[in-house]
């Protein structure tokens, strides 16, 4: 009986494009898929052969504990068959794969991870936000914004006294608390932009300050999945339109003028 294996696949932030072609590969030679809740369902189109498990959660709800997709793992490798772990992101940044990859190497399972393109630089990217910038941020921060323990990372309230980029994961239930920090260093008028659903058709983008950001939010109806944007950086975003549109301009006044 052929060993198994378990392949830890990053699937990207959410446009089915962004999965790597490596990532792809691994579906198609995979006897079983196990898939997050945000992952998107076509991925799975490239593992028609495969045993296919939701161990996502949904507000709170999980459909398998963590222990319990461990041992799914171990119990299908075991079998001899390759095991993906479809994550969404990049499986190593506040993804759990780890955690999982040491679990299946403990019961002699082989083990190999495929890199996805973090949701944490992606997203703000495909609204035109970068996370550095000459002159506006020379740094930038990942934080998880709830840990293992339900609370807000410590890592925020220094992250807030640098210059750098703060990019905050999970942490829509937690705004109010990290805009409070800001406000503490003074920083009020800081740029802040907020996506839901990033680089999908249910995309939703809410921008403002430290001091204004909250109430946008609640207009807009913002809510997780989303990233949170903290820095200079965010005005890039109005920047690159203003330069659009008045470029645009400029071409309608040279049309008139012929």
């Amino acid at each position: 009986m052929r060993s198994g294996k378990l392949t830890v696949v990053g699937a990207g932030p959410g446009d089915v494009d962004l999965i790597t072609l490596k990532g792809v590969k691994a579906l198609q030679s995979a006897d079983v898929v196990l898939y997050d809740a945000l992952v998107s369902k076509e991925l799975l189109a490239y593992a028609p052969k495969a045993e296919k498990i939701f161990v996502g959660k949904r507000k709170g709800c999980y459909a398998y504990q963590q222990e319990q997709i461990n041992d799914l793992i171990v119990e299908r490798a075991q079998q001899g068959k390759h095991v993906v772990r479809l994550k969404g992101g990049d499986p190593f940044v506040f993804g759990r794969g780890a955690e999982e990859m040491e679990h299946a190497a403990a019961f002699g399972v082989e083990v190999a991870v495929v890199p996805g393109i973090s949701s944490s630089v992606s997203v703000p990217a495909s609204q035109h936000i970068p996370v550095t910038k000459r002159g506006a941020a020379e740094s930038f921060w990942v934080i998880t914004g709830t840990t293992k323990e339900h609370k807000l990372s410590n890592d925020v309230a220094l992250a807030a006294k640098s210059s750098a980029t703060v990019i905050i994961l999970m942490g829509m239930s937690k705004l109010g608390e990290i805009m409070q920090l800001f406000k503490n260093e003074g920083k009020e008028n800081i740029p802040v932009a907020i996506i839901q659903n990033g680089t999908t058709e249910n995309e939703k983008i809410g921008i403002g300050t430290v001091a204004s950001i909250e109430n946008k939010a609640k207009e807009q109806q913002l809510a997780n999945p989303a990233i949170i944007i903290i820095g200079e950086v965010v005005n890039h975003r109005q920047k690159i339109q203003d330069i659009q549109k008045e470029y645009r301009n400029k071409g309608k006044e040279l049309l008139v003028k012929v």
